[in-house]
């Protein structure tokens, strides 16, 4: 199996701690800023909804979701930043810096920021190929050794793969952009004081690092794709 051999042990493995210590960490920063309350008793939709007013997005609504597996997220193609409940509803200040942030990503919808486009029009193309690339890869590698096909299916299973990987490279700008707009944001509007706005950094800052974990993975399953190629050759 392959996350028995030692080539994925010490390309991947290493990824995927890091990974899940980022996604510890992020959780930690989270529940620790979720039980400070905003001293101006905003929530989270207060907090969207004011940024985006300040940036004249009228057109943009805030709305509470909820249901499991629903994250906070901002929607382009109803122009709509969708928040989970206990940051819809809480004025805590973890709550605010999420908030925020998703409201950063519908300012840079609203400017026309370059990676976010690139990247909402990768997203359909790439989460179809990422669900073929790896049962592609494997299929091809079962038969390499004995039809050219396998070789051509590891190829493209390869280059599905790929644009995952480059997908998750530009999500990285992205997701740094909104971070920095939504502290701006919470500093200039006055929506924050000095200690707040150092516990939200921390929660975006944590956020952040689970991108870059996830980006790492991403790489470094390529690199081992490509490994596993290269002894069928």
């Amino acid at each position: 199996m392959y996350f028995l051999d030692p080539t994925y042990l010490v390309l991947v493995m290493p990824a995927v701690l890091f990974a899940l210590y980022a996604q510890a960490m992020v959780q930690s920063t989270i529940s620790r800023a979720s039980r400070v309350m905003s001293r101006r008793g905003l929530s989270g939709k207060d907090v969207a909804e004011r940024i985006l007013r300040a940036n004249g997005l009228q057109d943009v609504r805030v709305m509470r979701i909820g249901g499991q597996g629903v994250g906070d997220h901002y929607d382009p193609r109803s122009r709509t930043v969708r928040l989970s409940a206990h940051v819809h509803d809480k004025p805590s200040v973890a709550a605010l810096g999420i908030a925020a942030h998703e409201a950063g990503h519908a300012i840079q919808h609203a400017r026309g920021y370059a990676f976010l486009l690139v990247r909402n029009g990768l997203a359909p193309v790439v989460q179809f190929g990422t669900t073929l690339a790896w049962p592609l890869f494997l299929v091809g590698l079962l038969f390499a050794s004995s039809s050219r096909l396998g070789f051509g299916l590891m190829d493209v299973g390869i280059l599905l793969f790929g644009g995952a990987v480059l997908f998750q490279v530009i999500t990285l700008p992205v997701e740094y952009n909104a971070s920095a707009r939504a502290m701006a944001a919470l500093g200039d509007l006055g929506l924050v004081d000095t200690g707040e706005a150092a516990a939200a950094r921390k929660v975006l800052s944590a956020a952040a690092l689970t991108y870059v974990a996830a980006t790492a993975a991403a790489v470094m399953q390529l690199l081992y794709l490509l490994t596993l190629r290269g002894r069928r050759s």
